[in-house]
């Protein structure tokens, strides 16, 4: 009786203590680096008429160094303006439980890269940036939702709704964006 009232009352830390499983799309170690990187999400996804917008994130362990990969691409039959990253733009997410979060550019400048595909008659731009992690702020994202994202490009800031549950036209599967750091930033310490 006394070891199963023991095995009752550990039972809940075996439970917290178990990590999830993690799928790494990279993963390497030497003696001077340690590089862990997440394969790509969708987190955000418009489709309207000819437009088109999709916005990926993967995490990465960059030494230590918690890191988001930011990825945008657009496609349009219409001409589509470049858009930029530099030293002073950052990604601010606000949380469900009201707070503000902000990662900071690690990019110097970098703009998107225009591609036309002419069989399709489509322009498509894509723009890639990292962002850091600060300690202040790391600890709530592992525990509440993402409501808005706003992504402050060079001279431009716009702002994302990540919905709790996207119904992905392109992937054709359902995904979470709301909860992509609750489930994911585990996987980079």
């Amino acid at each position: 009786m006394k070891q199963l009232l023991i095995l009752i009352t550990l039972f809940p830390i075996f439970i917290v203590a178990q990590k999830k499983d993690c799928l790494y799309d990279f993963e390497e170690k030497t003696d001077s680096t340690y590089i862990k990187s997440l394969s790509e999400k969708l987190v955000y996804e418009k489709v309207f008429g000819n437009t088109k917008e999709f916005i990926q994130f993967n995490l990465i362990n960059n030494n230590g160094i918690p890191t988001l990969s930011f990825q945008q691409l657009q496609k349009n039959q219409d001409f589509i303006p470049a858009r930029c990253f530099d030293r002073k733009s950052k990604i601010i997410f606000q949380l469900e439980n009201g707070t503000i979060i902000s990662l900071l550019s690690a990019n110097e400048s970098t703009c998107s890269n225009l591609t036309y595909l002419a069989e399709e008659k489509s322009n498509i731009r894509l723009l890639k940036g990292y962002f850091l992690f600060t300690k202040t702020n790391y600890e709530d994202l592992k525990k509440s939702r993402v409501t808005v994202m706003r992504v402050q490009y060079a001279g431009e800031t716009k702002d994302y709704i990540l919905t709790d549950e996207l119904q992905s036209e392109i992937l054709n599967e359902t995904l979470h964006p709301s909860s992509y750091f609750i489930n994911n930033l585990e996987c980079i310490e």
